[in-house]
């Protein structure tokens, strides 16, 4: 779309500077679709850094993307400019409130905020102090007289009815709420109720649909490559991906998402299994990159389930490197026969390569996405089902895949056409 001036758009809730792959995947695609159907287009980007920085991003030809970084961050600093409690005071406060915060005036130059709440970041279900530092961009930019676009992402669950009602009135407040998937829909037709508005709230699909590969081919061990390189039907390669956040602790795992089974022994059973019975050869992929030692480090979890299984095993199993960029991690993923995993976007990277995709699910968010691309069936949860019963499944996942392969393209084609349309859709009604 060719503008007469420079549009100006802010961008929350995809910060590119964050070791969760999924988040960072919303972020390119986000950023790339913009430059693709706005020009001339700049974005404010607002991630986990310090202050005002101006920078650049690619498309995938290599055209650079003008960008200004700055920091919308939570915590107690609150003589820090950057914080989100202290923007939100200020944004109350008119044309003083600009005068005393830079972020302030950052958005009050955008023509637009665009808010896509890390995805699935717009509920309790990780705690209150992650929803708030997710709704206080909403609250600042109705505060800033802003349209607000909240971009696909889940809605809810909403746990405590005051989580609720703050949630309903961000989404009543927006230009234009859209949900990625019909289970979202649906809880938001009815948290909404009777303020809901089919002109602007819309059912479309996540994003990362978008994301395209890069070759990461340099980035491997020479036996991963190898793997890839003169990969043979008889030795399938099969992606694992290990959620870290569910994996390192288990416990927690427990009493925040209401297992029912234990995710470790599923992983450990499964490969064994795997091993056991197939010729497959088997690649852990991390989807966070979070260092080892942190909490969710996907890598943690890819070594310790590695140190779980029989050492006769070893000759079968690598890990992929935890220094792979979202595009990248897609590129290594698109090479996989078949791929199981927790981490939602590491599933989306899969099945948007069209690759069959199996998901061991701790919350309803993958089943909705799974069922925009008719797999709705490859979705095992903890929640409601024992160790024995997800691993029987996912073996028989794996045992039809080729035949689940055949339909994936057609299906995938058409949710590929829904996120064009829809950013167009939304960019249309943002920028005209």
């Amino acid at each position: 779309m060719q503008n007469k001036k420079l549009v100006r758009v802010a961008l929350f809730g995809a910060a590119p500077d964050t070791p969760n792959m999924g988040v960072s995947a919303l972020f390119k695609s986000v950023v790339t679709t913009l430059s693709q159907y706005i020009s001339p287009v700049e974005i404010v980007v607002f991630d986990n850094g310090l202050g005002r920085r101006d920078a650049t991003t690619f498309d995938y030809a290599g055209n650079k993307i003008p960008m200004i970084r700055y920091g919308a961050r939570g915590g107690y600093r609150y003589y820090r400019p950057e914080n989100l409690h202290t923007m939100l005071l200020l944004s109350k406060l008119g044309r003083f409130g600009a005068l005393m915060n830079e972020g302030l005036r950052l958005i009050d130059s955008c023509d637009v905020v665009f808010d896509i709440s890390g995805g699935d970041s717009f509920s309790d279900i990780y705690g209150l102090k992650r929803f708030h530092s997710v709704n206080m961009p909403k609250t600042i930019a109705v505060n800033r007289v802003k349209p607000l676009f909240l971009l696909p992402q889940t809605y809810g669950p909403y746990k405590h009815e005051s989580v609720k009602e703050q949630a309903v009135r961000s989404i009543s407040s927006a230009t234009m709420a859209w949900a990625r998937d019909e289970d979202s829909y649906e809880i938001l037709k009815s948290v909404l109720g009777s303020n809901f508005d089919s002109t602007k709230h819309l059912c479309g699909v996540d994003v990362a649909f978008l994301l395209k590969p890069v070759d990461a081919a340099d980035l491997l061990s020479s036996a991963l490559n190898e793997w890839i390189k003169n990969k043979e039907p008889e030795y399938p390669l099969i992606g694992v991906n290990v959620s870290g956040l569910i994996y390192n602790d288990p416990e927690g795992a427990r009493g925040k998402y209401g297992f029912k089974s234990d995710y470790k022994k599923i992983l450990v059973d499964f490969v064994s299994k795997l091993i056991d019975t197939t010729s497959a050869r088997i690649i852990l992929i991390p989807h966070v990159m979070d260092k080892g030692g942190h909490y969710e480090s996907d890598i943690d979890a890819c070594f310790d389930l590695l140190k779980h299984l029989p050492v006769k095993y070893e000759e079968r199993i690598l890990v992929s490197p935890a220094t792979l960029n979202e595009s990248q991690v897609k590129w290594l993923i698109s090479k996989m026969d078949w791929f199981c995993g927790t981490r939602m976007h590491s599933t989306i990277a899969s099945l948007s390569s069209c690759v069959p995709t199996t998901a061991i699910s701790y919350s309803d968010k993958t089943k909705g996405v799974f069922e925009t691309c008719k797999q709705g069936s490859f979705v095992y949860d903890p929640r409601e089902l024992m160790e024995d019963e997800i691993v029987k499944g996912l073996l028989h996942s794996f045992s039809v895949h080729k035949s689940t392969k055949l339909s994936l393209p057609g299906n995938i084609s058409e949710v590929v056409a829904v996120a064009h349309a829809q950013m167009k859709k939304i960019i249309a009604t943002a920028i005209l």
